[in-house]
């Protein structure tokens, strides 16, 4: 058939006959680049600029919340948008480009995703924070001992990923054959990533595509202008919209409140419902139940005199019921995939008279392995930077010897458990919460840079990308995450926020607690935990595994039901955090819901890119804004919320200081502040008043 013919047959994605046409029926006509063709300047130069960007956003969320979606669309659709757009101003003035191919833009993509990847793996709203004093002092007096504690420098910040990001991509290289192709896993993501990025690149999809991204943008601006008009209200910690009691001062008390966040929101569009409600659930059962009732044995299950904050308290059982319901929602998840996996590989042998591949089958097959990558390749480049690692990571972390490395090379699968074993094996006395932690981040560095190439891999198949080009850009992403994460972290966050992990911060940065909690839970053991915990954690450990084993038989029953089932591992965010973001999730998914309503089409294509509009907008509001801080410039009002009870107390302490002058009452005027900014303290505030006025 005539080239020309096809390519009228793309508009309408019909043959003769009216049968629809396949994915690489529609893209027969157009020829696959070759790898080189494939990375080209113009990528990487988008890839750069969209991959410092979206690490500051994953970072962002990192620090805030430590829930972080998807952004594979955003990601996608942005370099679709840029490319296109730069190749319609070269042809504007007089300049020739090569075409935009899908392949290059699943280059961009993954380089994009590798990049911001880097933010998340490298630690820092988890196990690098983790070893800090903000977090230590936070956790009380176990393990604050100056071998347990780390001060974050960016040189060393820099050449520890720098050392452990590259690992992953070379082990996981032998597999990806035997994965995609052999296997036939489907890895969703990648396949859902490939799927869009098909859709950019015919007729149709082009024109759905600049709407998406208008609308992205639309979003983008109201999301950002929202964001600097709160940033005004927000001189201090505890000022402005974020800290609206939205359902009253008593559920503000207990984290559950609309703090007007933007981010949130969009999360929550991105989410499936199931992850928001099983959110909101663990929210109402641990800071509307559960918490109040511990609260009531203070004195009697821990210390009168201990904080909220101290792992010996309050929060000991927070963080550690949380683990448990991650520990055992993770190893519910690692045996069941395993064996999945052992099963499938048995019946994979068994099968003598496999179905014959269909052209969709065989065209992506010749392509992903047609441009391979040697084994030694693979072998000398995993080898070489682990013999470097195990040699330099002890220089960085002293407690944590080259024998350690090379344990944690052997059993990289099973990062999270890594804290108690290494933590465990050194000893506190000897910075075994260091060792933990940093043994912890080595894994996890391994396990996830594998596993977004994996994905990235099955994206590039189900477009044709070259497996040559998707791991050079994987490399070239990781190269600009390993210096972009560092420094937007430690001058665009670190050091804007002093009080970095603290409950009351704009960072609170949850999971560097719940990392550290492990690491002291591994070097002390459960004399860790107050009383009584240990058994509510082994109840919770257990339920974790329980809501697994629902889900998974009425799954495999085909039973609608098994979407109602909570998931143990969304559940465990609130535990710790409180519902605060909860609630702005939901309304994300009230939003959706509203959407697939009106028009289910409709909202499945434009609902992904108001959600990456919305999270854009607000995350990158915080650039200018760290600039502003770096330069002391900082909100010019602050706007809070009291009870009329406790504004009645504050009036009439205004009004004596308006009508009076003492010399002497600075010290008390901070005093008072200090008690007002807790809504709580009405009592306080008017025995303060009471002394103040009878001393005159």
């Amino acid at each position: 058939m005539e080239i020309e013919e096809k390519l009228e047959r793309m508009e309408s994605g019909k043959k003769p006959g009216e049968q629809e046409l396949t994915i690489e029926e529609i893209f027969e006509a157009k020829e696959v680049p070759s790898w080189k063709d494939q990375l080209t300047i113009r990528s990487i130069f988008v890839s750069a600029i969209l991959g410092v960007l979206f690490t500051f956003i994953v970072m962002k969320l990192n620090v805030t919340t430590g829930i972080i979606p998807s952004l594979n669309v955003a990601a996608g659709l942005l370099g679709f948008f840029f490319i296109t757009s730069w190749t319609k101003i070269c042809s504007k003035f007089g300049f020739t480009s090569k075409p935009f191919t899908r392949q290059e833009n699943t280059v961009i993509q993954t380089c994009v995703v590798a990049a911001s990847g880097i933010a998340f793996s490298s630690g820092y709203g988890s196990y690098i924070l983790g070893m800090t004093k903000n977090i230590a002092e936070k956790a009380g007096r176990d393990g604050d001992t100056a071998n347990n504690i780390v001060t974050l420098h960016l040189g060393w910040m820099m050449g520890f990923l720098a050392l452990v990001s590259f690992v992953g991509l070379f082990s996981i290289l032998p597999l990806r054959k035997k994965m995609i192709i052999d296997y036939k896993l489907t890895y969703p993501s990648g396949s859902a990533t490939a799927f869009l990025i098909n859709s950019f690149h015919t007729p149709k999809g082009a024109e759905l595509a600049k709407k998406q991204v208008a609308t992205l943008f639309r979003w983008f601006t109201g999301s950002m202008v929202w964001a600097f008009f709160q940033w005004f209200f927000t001189s201090s910690g505890d000022c402005g919209f974020s800290n609206f009691p939205t359902f009253g001062p008593q559920l503000y008390a207990r984290k559950f409140y609309f703090d007007f966040s933007a981010t949130y929101i969009g999360v929550g569009m991105l989410c499936p419902y199931s992850i928001n409600l099983s959110m909101l659930f663990g929210s109402v059962i641990s800071f509307g139940l559960m918490w109040p009732l511990i609260e009531k044995q203070k004195g009697h299950w821990y210390g009168k005199d201990l904080k909220d904050n101290d792992l010996s308290g309050l929060q000991g059982y927070r963080v550690f019921v949380a683990i448990a319901l991650i520990l055992g929602d993770g190893l519910f998840q690692f045996v069941l995939v395993a064996a999945k996996a052992i099963y499938n590989l048995i019946k994979s042998k068994n099968i003598e008279n496999k179905p014959e591949n269909s052209y969709d089958d065989q065209r992506p097959i010749e392509y992903f392995e047609k441009d391979q990558i040697s084994l030694w390749v693979a072998g000398i480049g995993y080898g070489v930077l682990a013999v470097v690692s195990i040699i330099t990571v002890p220089y960085i972390f002293p407690s944590l010897k080259y024998y350690h490395i090379i344990l944690i090379y052997v059993f990289a699968p099973l990062w999270k458990i890594a804290i108690f074993i290494f933590g465990g094996w050194v000893g506190l006395n000897n910075g075994g919460i260091i060792a933990g932690l940093a043994a912890c981040g080595v894994m996890l560095s391994i396990v996830s840079t594998a596993s977004d190439l994996m994905q990235d891999f099955r994206t590039g198949y189900l477009t044709l990308a070259s497996p040559r080009s998707m791991f050079f850009s994987q490399i070239i992403g990781t190269v600009i995450g390993v210096i972009a994460s560092p420094i937007v972290f430690m001058y665009l966050f670190y050091k804007t926020t002093p009080d970095m992990g603290l409950d009351h911060s704009k960072a609170p940065a949850p999971f560097a607690s719940i990392y550290r909690g492990i690491a002291l839970l591994g070097v002390k053991g459960v004399s860790a935990l107050p009383k009584h915990c240990l058994e509510i954690a082994i109840g919770f450990f257990f339920i974790a595994i329980l809501l697994n084993i629902i889900r998974e038989v009425l799954v495999h029953y085909k039973s609608p039901y098994h979407k109602y089932v909570p998931s143990a591992m969304a559940m465990a965010v609130p535990f710790f955090q409180g519902g605060y973001f909860v609630i702005d999730m939901c309304l994300g998914s009230l939003y959706k819901f509203w959407r697939e309503r009106k028009n289910k089409a409709e909202a499945d294509a434009f609902v992904p890119a108001v959600a990456s509009g919305m999270i854009c907008g607000d995350s990158l509001w915080g650039i200018p804004a760290s600039i502003l801080s770096l330069a002391n410039v900082g909100p010019p009002m602050c706007m809070k919320f009291l009870p009329a009870a406790t504004n009645d107390h504050v009036d009439k302490f205004l009004e004596v200081v308006s009508n009076k002058t003492f010399p002497s009452m600075g010290g008390q005027v901070d005093q008072f502040l200090k008690v007002v900014t807790d809504v709580a303290n009405a009592d306080k505030i008017n025995n303060f008043l009471s002394g103040f006025n009878t001393t005159g």
